[in-house]
């Protein structure tokens, strides 16, 4: 199979599961069909908004259908069956890669399939464990560290995380959004040292620094609680969108904070994790690529330089690729918000709701809930999809149709 025939099936495997989930939360709560497909696309893809008014109506069952719906999203539909399912061989090769998950624990596809599925697994037990020791009911800490794990961030209480009050279950919180922000080739690394590995992730430690740096930051310019600003900084850049400030309270927060909620939300987590949004990797690639070119420019003999990551040197290939990619992510982010702002939204709040949409982020401030016009709900569903499989595979998708038309 080619590289191409797996990026479409990726691409319908995550419509098809969204229209299916949808189908089976509409008949279940008796909400519209559209809306349905909605939070199951929105579940699925880890983004997190909902459509429901007051989720805490909801039975159990479908409470844990869309956390489970996000669990399972985190690591994504079709790597999960093949991880399980599928012999090892080009075939599997290829819709791994699909799935924009390069890095390899072990040789063998299947094998680094089933040992990521281990660490994901283990983790999601202690999360339930240590939600549980810190007073959350069982069944929210089920829920919860589903959402959370896999950076998904769709709570059962209307409130969010904000919901518990309680400061020891925000921190385990954003321990369980990191762990989910942070590479799985460096989770195995970590566990196969005991740690030491842990402080030679460029991706991690430059995770650290900036959610440390930024909220510092914004405490020193706002003086808005400190925990409050943690969470939502860590919420932000790792893609999950949960939150412990309703939506309405956050609108009213300063605009230059919401401005750099947008570029952490742009930015996401380590490449090989749950996250969506353009990734540290890409972002540190591009940097260092803007950087090189500055100096070649102040270079006297005008010399190559070559850019290095973690000893490792990227090509300039991967660096033309970096930059497609960004730009593409940048394009369609623009695109949709001129849809948005033609529907008559505030400009400013639809940028910040589509920008959390195309890196199946989640906050928002008001923009994205049961009132949004029908045409962009499916214009939003669309961004959800998109994001999650990185753009390509919808693409590749998108041309394969067209070329079947125009025969």
């Amino acid at each position: 199979m080619k590289l191409k025939h797996g990026m479409m099936i990726s691409s319908i495997a995550w419509m098809w599961a969204g229209i299916v989930g949808g189908v089976v939360i509409s008949l279940a709560t008796g909400t519209d069909f559209l809306n349905g497909i909605f939070e199951s696309t929105s579940a699925l893809t880890g983004t997190g908004i909902t459509m429901f008014d007051n989720v805490e109506i909801l039975p159990h069952s479908i409470l844990f259908f869309r956390a489970f719906e996000q669990w399972i999203g985190g690591l994504g539909v079709v790597v999960m069956v093949i991880g399980v399912l599928t012999r090892p061989g080009t075939a599997t090769a290829k819709l791994y890669q699909s799935e924009a998950r390069e890095e390899r624990l072990k040789p063998s596809v299947k094998t680094t399939l089933k040992k990521t599925i281990e660490i994901y697994l283990i983790y999601t037990i202690v999360g339930i464990i240590l939600y549980h020791l810190a007073g959350m009911p069982t069944f929210d800490s089920i829920c919860n560290t589903f959402c959370m794990i896999a950076t998904g961030g769709m709570s059962i209480k209307n409130a969010n995380i904000g919901y518990y009050h309680n400061d020891l279950i925000y921190l385990i919180s954003i321990v369980l959004m990191i762990l989910g922000a942070t590479s799985f080739l460096a989770h195995y690394k970590i566990i196969k040292t005991k740690g030491k590995s842990l402080i030679q992730d460029l991706q991690f430690k430059t995770l650290i620094c900036i959610i440390t740096f930024v909220t510092i930051i914004l405490y020193l310019a706002s003086h808005i609680v400190p925990i409050d600003l943690l969470f939502t900084v860590t919420s932000s850049i790792t893609t999950t969108g949960a939150n412990v400030q309703l939506a309405s309270t956050m609108a009213g927060w300063p605009s230059f904070i919401l401005v750099i909620l947008m570029i952490l939300m742009l930015m996401g987590g380590s490449s090989g994790s749950t996250v969506g949004a353009i990734k540290l990797y890409r972002v540190i690639t591009y940097v260092k690529a803007i950087y090189r070119h500055i100096k070649e420019i102040l270079s006297p003999d005008g010399r190559v330089i070559p850019i290095k990551i973690s000893g490792r040197r990227v090509s300039e290939k991967e660096i033309g690729k970096t930059g497609n990619f960004i730009t593409l992510y940048l394009v369609i982010i623009a695109i949709t918000w001129i849809i948005f702002c033609f529907y008559g939204y505030p400009p400013f709040d639809s940028l910040f709701s589509i920008i959390s949409l195309q890196g199946n982020n989640g906050l928002d401030i008001g923009v994205l809930n049961n009132t949004l016009n029908p045409v962009l709900k499916i214009v939003s569903v669309l961004n959800m999809w998109v994001g999650r499989l990185e753009i390509y595979p919808v693409l590749v998708l998108f041309r394969a149709i067209f070329e079947i038309f125009k025969k």
